[in-house]
């Protein structure tokens, strides 16, 4: 295990936001600016500080595929168009860090060439070297695919130390937290222990690719102030997820 995990001292990371969380509760707007604009301060502050960011941003704010097919809509097409979702998403976040001064960069696994460039594993990685932050759009490409594992794929590629996954909650839990007072969050879990007692970290894709790439996942409650930025930085917070015991 690299010392850099046990002291959560990150050279380069992929953060994987809910697009949801672009929306203000109870609002009819999609995107809410407001929300937008901390979520890019916080990584403006993480980046100032030197540390190479990958992004995915998820687009459940607008569409979500799986939903739709359980509607009746044919589900290629239904993924399809959540991935163009996740691009909306992804201007927005480089709009506003852009406009914080921050380089920024979005690549798409589905080309549009007058928004986006191309996903380039060895452009994206250059990006990152140069101090841009990176942001993958339109899922991996492929209908059936998740962003988390978009964002689990995209970290193996780019070789990232770890991946980031802001969410509603504040880490692992043995139990759903929500329906029982008494569940128990692990501060560092190993991926093995997750399989053995059924943890939910990543839909099960994400979760392999992690797994079987010795990916180290963080989860952490993105909707608390300031935890994005301290995620990014690597102060310990949420559950840490790897290969091995760090006790």
């Amino acid at each position: 295990m690299p010392d850099s995990i046990l002291r959560r001292n990150f050279k380069r990371v992929v953060l994987k936001l809910s697009g949801e969380a672009l929306r203000e509760p109870g609002s009819h707007d999609n995107i809410s600016p407001e929300i937008v604009e901390r979520m890019a301060e916080q990584v403006k502050l993480a980046h100032q500080a030197g540390i190479e960011i990958g992004v995915v941003v998820g687009g459940g704010n607008f569409w979500r595929g799986i939903s739709a097919s359980n509607r009746g809509m044919e589900r290629a097409t239904a993924d399809y168009m959540g991935m163009l979702a996740t691009v909306m998403n992804s201007l927005a976040l480089q709009s506003m860090l852009e406009d914080m001064g921050v380089p920024t960069r979005v690549q798409t696994a589905i080309e549009m060439k007058n928004v986006a460039e191309p996903f380039i594993r060895r452009v994206a990685m250059r990006h990152l070297e140069l101090g841009r932050v990176v942001i993958f759009g339109a899922g991996t490409g492929n209908p059936f695919f998740s962003t988390d594992t978009t964002a689990a794929l995209r970290a193996s590629e780019v070789g990232a130390d770890v991946v980031l996954k802001g969410t509603k909650v504040d880490g692992v839990y043995d139990a759903d937290p929500v329906q029982n007072k008494d569940a128990k969050r692990y501060e560092k879990v190993t991926f093995q222990e997750c399989l053995e007692k059924r943890l939910k970290v990543f839909d099960s894709t994400a979760f392999s690719l992690c797994m079987d790439n010795n990916t180290p996942i963080i989860v952490f409650d993105m909707t608390v102030e300031d935890n994005i930025r301290k995620a990014l930085i690597g102060e310990p917070i949420g559950t840490l997820v790897t290969s091995e015991d760090t006790d």
